[in-house]
């Protein structure tokens, strides 16, 4: 498993554009690399989980950050 980490920051972008930022990013990863998109999009919240699951990709969870921003981790699947 990677322990390779990146950041993806998707503020100020709406759907379906944060998603396919972090499909970009995931996809140039190893195997269990973390991704922690940063996101406003409202539909994020949804949007997310249901990527990770369709791309065989497991959502770690979300946080709430400052300013309307919310991460999220996930790590890349097989």
């Amino acid at each position: 498993m990677s322990n390779e980490a990146r950041e993806v920051d998707a503020c100020g972008l709406l759907c379906p554009l944060p998603v396919l930022r972090a499909r970009k990013v995931i996809l140039s990863l190893q195997p269990g690399a973390l991704l922690r998109l940063l996101a406003t999009d409202p539909a994020a919240v949804i949007d997310v989980p249901h990527f990770a699951r369709e791309g065989g990709h497991e959502f770690l969870g979300s946080e709430e950050l400052a300013g309307g921003v919310t991460a999220y981790l996930l790590r890349r699947g097989a």
